[in-house]
């Protein structure tokens, strides 16, 4: 990679309109983008019906509603995947979940990408190294990890879950086959969580192609330092305005931002390497960049510490259930928490669960937890 990937994340903005979908397709192609990325929806792979509420302008709706707005079938994605890719870029999605990853799958995406809070559904990522590894090593697809709103023995785990791919061979000449980006799950995230010195620790410490899933506002900050500290890939929110009603759109940059961030990120790309921070303090000041950099230390940010445990994955029940139930695996489901609900134990543990009884009453939607199940 010799300079820096970007990718447009489209996400859900289209609102289920193919039109608006090549509409925002081509804006990406306009500003410069690399990659043009969308998001598989299930509601049921995501939440539980009973998870809360979220005020929209309309009023009050379950997210689980929203959530289920945002379906569409995958007949959708072959069209945007087709169209992106006859206009120059390429195509990413992030599945949400078994079923979506394995529709996914079968559009063989330029990329596939993995969520922040997916990055602990380990029945997925399970699922993923089985579709990989039933091709040979240069028909594999390439795995780009976001790493919001998680902790450094997270990211430990789900690397070394999916260290099979780490050394594999990629016949994509644009990417590695594994990928992982520092993200801020936090929306609009403060420029000054970013903590882009992270970066540098990141790559040695998994020897792995790292960048930034990039929430703040501002078009130039974040992503010019980001290529000066050692990322290479970076995905950032593109929407036809802001004032649309997609979920992401209040974070997301317009095409003129948005080529606005392509330019100087490239401007970067050229300096030398020794001379990239020097430039960028001269701009932006040596305060402002040294605040964005930060210590280096994995951690959450203060603008994400809350969602910890909730935006991530853990095991809920979808029904609720008198004590002495055995547990089968259709009463359980890898979820986020999110609003009300109470979070569960790890995905890792899901296949544990089948068979054990409880030693209590349970509500739907709650998180399992180990003292709910019988010794």
């Amino acid at each position: 990679m010799d300079r820096t990937y970007i990718i447009a994340e489209i996400g859900t903005s289209h609102g289920g309109s193919l039109e608006k979908a090549y509409q925002l397709i081509d804006a990406a192609v306009f500003a410069g983008a690399d990659c043009v990325k969308f998001q598989w929806v299930y509601a049921d792979e995501i939440l539980h019906p009973d998870t809360g509420m979220v005020n929209l302008p309309g009023g009050s709706i379950r997210l689980y509603d929203r959530f289920l707005a945002l379906e569409v079938p995958a007949s959708f994605f072959k069209k945007v995947c087709r169209y992106a890719r006859s206009k120059g870029v390429a195509f990413a999605c992030s599945p949400f979940g078994i079923r979506s990853l394995r529709e996914l799958w079968k559009l063989r995406p330029d990329a596939i990408k993995i969520a922040s809070p997916e990055l602990n559904h380990f029945p997925m990522l399970e699922e993923l190294l089985r579709l990989q590894n039933t091709y040979y090593e240069n028909a594999q697809i390439p795995v780009i990890l976001s790493s919001g709103v998680s902790k450094l023995e997270d990211i430990d785990k789900t690397l070394k879950f999916l260290n099979p791919l780490l050394y594999a061979a990629c016949a994509d000449k644009e990417l590695p086959l594994v990928s992982l980006l520092h993200c801020v799950t936090s929306y609009p995230a403060p420029e000054t969580d970013y903590n882009l010195a992270v970066l540098k620790f990141l790559k040695e410490r998994f020897s792995i192609s790292v960048g930034v899933s990039d929430h703040s506002l501002d078009p130039e900050l974040v992503p010019a330092i980001t290529v000066a500290a050692g990322g290479k890939i970076i995905e950032k929110h593109i929407t036809l305005s802001r004032e649309t009603d997609g979920l992401d759109d209040p974070v997301a940059l317009n095409p003129k931002q948005f080529a606005q961030m392509v330019k100087i990120v490239h401007s970067v790309d050229l300096l030398a390497e020794e001379e990239r921070l020097s430039y960028l303090m001269k701009e932006f000041g040596t305060e402002k960049v040294n605040a964005i950099l930060g210590d280096g230390q994995k951690k959450l940010a203060a603008s994400e510490k809350a969602n910890y445990n909730r935006t991530n994955r853990s095991i809920h029940y979808l029904k609720s259930l008198k004590a002495g139930t055995k547990l089968r695996a259709k009463d359980i489901a890898v979820l986020r928490t999110e609003k009300v609900l109470t979070p569960g134990i790890s995905p890792e543990y899901f296949k544990e669960i089948p068979g054990r009884k409880l030693a209590v009453d349970v509500t739907a939607g709650a998180g399992l937890l180990w003292e709910d199940l019988e010794v």
